[in-house]
This record gives structure tokens, C-alpha cells and sequence, in this order.
């Protein structure tokens, strides 16, 4: 029985070495990506335990003195706790009701479209802000709104709506719905091609016996378009829902100002100036402990409901 089962193990070896040999080149392709994620994603991870020592830059990480859970405690009770993650899960909550959804709305129009030049320049202005960086987005977005010729104040002004100009990056309650419009505007672009991706897969036929049978575009789009792209959907939602903390560090901090924090201030860029700018290591390094912690909590919570509605979850 038991030379049988060593029989196995080399079998499986050999059947191993094998099909590593035969798809080397394979192999090789992938190196680099995961040299680069050993190196900058793996590596690192010691450092999680500067989250509970009370962390000496001269002494190092392991040895400085062991605190325990005190710097969590004292992020739970600073008043800048609800602050940030009230900020944090609203403007996440935001971007995901509004942003989530409008890719998939935007691929399902473009893929209504019959003229091919124009689903091609309209499918290619709708992405090219996705490779404007955020800084550059921010500047776009500060002239389009600004007190002093922009072109927003202008038009509402003109049309009546509006009696003197608003200050859009001054005013606290609106800097959530500017920093989710700019979101969307600027990630729809991408988020289509995935969804466009997935909707060419679908089978020509389906539409084919669907006109037959007397459907028009919208019960097409209801009963056949929107089920075969829901695998696509739901996986994108869930890892969405990951991010629940993630508001989106690069945009934030460079679309808020002094004026905004108590609606701008999230717990990413809280994480870079404890760090950064009042050298609190061991503090920024709790708060990211804590964010990455509920984003696991929430995908395998969410996973777990998926699958339990008889949908197929990531893992």
C-alpha cells in the first residue's frame, strides 16, 4: 500500500516536471510579474508588525517594543475616526451606485450602435481619461469649475440657474458628488471595454431567434445580453465591494484643500500624513492594517452571499 502510494507521488512528479517543460516559455512570460509582486507586495509584509510596537526608526522593526493592540485603540478613539470613515465608506458607496453601473450602461449603447465609425470614436473618447493622470484630471476639472471663467459657472449663469458663481472646490457639501462625477468620467472609458469584451462573446444566434420570436432591442438587452454578461458583473461587484475603504487616494488628495477635510479627509490620505508628514509609523501603519482588514472581511462576506443565491462566486 504504501509503495503504491510513492508509485503516485513520482508519477505526479514527473507528470509536473512535464508540463512545467512544455510550457516554459509560458513560465518565463509570468516571471517578471511575479518577481515584481514577491518583491513589493510579499516582502514588505513584515512591516504589518510595526502596527503593534511602539516602532523606533533607529531600533527597527523587531526591536522595537511590543505594544500590543494600543495603536488601534488610539486611532479608534481619536476624533478622527468617524470623520474619515464616514468619508471613506460614503464617497465609496457613492462611486460604486453611480460608477458601477455606468460602464455596463455605456457598453450595452455602444453595442446598440450600427455605425461603426461612430461606436469607435465614442468608445475611444470615453477611455482616454483613463490614462490622464489624476493630478492632470484635477487641473482640468479646477478650470472647468473655477469662480473666474469657467466654463460651468458660465453656462449656468447664462442659462439663468444660477445668479453669481458657486465655488465647487470651496463649498464641503459638494466636493463628494465632485470627486464621484469625476471618478465616473474618468473610469467609464475602461470599465466599458471589459463589459463590450464580454458582450461580443455572446452568441449572434440568441438575437437572431430572438427577433424571430417578435423581441424588441430592450427585451434582447433584458433577456439575453444582461444574463450572459451577469458572470462578469458579479465578479466585478465583489471585488468593488473589496474596496469598500478604497476612496481613492490620488484623487482625493489632490482634489481637496483645507477647507474640505471634514468631507475630504479619508483614511488613505489620513494613512500618508500620519506617515509621511508626522512620522507616526506605527499609527499609519494600525489604520492600514485596519482597512486591508475589513476589505477582506467584505469580499468573503459578499462572496459567501453570492454563492449562497446559486451564483458563482470568485473563489
Amino acid at each position: 500500500m504504501q509503495s503504491s502510494s510513492i508509485k503516485s507521488k513520482r508519477l505526479n512528479s514527473r507528470l509536473l516536471g512535464k508540463e512545467l517543460w512544455s510550457n516554459r516559455y509560458l513560465y518565463l512570460f509570468v516571471l517578471p510579474g511575479i518577481i515584481w509582486f514577491l518583491v513589493f507586495c510579499y516582502q514588505p509584509m513584515y512591516g504589518v508588525l510595526i502596527a503593534f510596537k511602539d516602532y523606533d526608526i533607529i531600533k527597527g522593526v523587531f526591536a522595537s517594543e511590543w505594544v500590543g493592540w494600543d495603536n488601534f485603540k488610539e486611532f479608534f478613539n481619536s476624533p478622527n475616526f468617524s470623520v474619515v470613515m464616514t468619508n471613506s465608506i460614503a464617497i465609496s458607496l457613492l462611486k460604486l451606485v453611480f460608477g458601477f453601473p455606468a460602464p455596463i450602461l455605456l457598453a450595452i449603447l455602444l453595442n446598440e450602435v450600427r455605425n461603426i465609425v461612430f461606436k469607435r470614436i465614442a468608445q475611444t473618447i470615453s477611455y482616454l481619461p483613463f490614462f490622464v493622470s489624476w493630478v492632470v484630471v484635477a487641473g482640468i476639472w479646477y478650470e472647468l469649475f473655477s469662480t473666474d471663467g469657467g466654463v460651468v459657472n458660465n453656462l449656468l449663469v447664462f442659462l439663468g440657474l444660477i445668479k453669481e458663481p458657486i465655488f465647487w472646490f470651496g463649498d464641503p457639501d459638494l466636493i463628494w458628488g465632485m470627486i464621484v462625477a469625476s471618478d465616473v468620467w474618468k473610469g467609464i472609458g475602461f470599465g466599458t471595454i471589459i463589459y463590450l469584451a464580454s458582450i461580443m462573446s455572446v452568441n449572434t444566434e440568441l438575437y437572431e431567434s430572438a427577433v424571430i420570436d417578435g423581441a424588441n432591442r430592450f427585451k434582447q438587452i433584458w433577456h439575453i445580453t444582461l444574463p450572459a454578461i451577469r458572470p462578469t458583473i458579479i465578479l466585478l461587484f465583489i471585488l468593488n465591494m473589496a474596496g469598500i475603504l478604497d476612496a481613492g487616494f490620488e484623487q482625493v488628495y489632490v482634489m481637496q484643500n483645507p477647507m474640505l477635510l471634514d468631507k475630504a479627509e479619508i483614511i488613505d490620505t489620513y494613512v500618508m500624513k500620519m506617515g509621511i508628514f508626522r512620522a507616526q509609523y506605527e499609527m499609519a501603519t494600525a489604520v492600514g492594517v485596519f482597512k486591508s482588514v475589513i476589505g477582506m472581511i467584505a469580499l468573503f462576506t459578499l462572496n459567501f452571499l453570492i454563492k449562497k443565491t446559486g451564483e458563482e462566486g470568485i473563489f
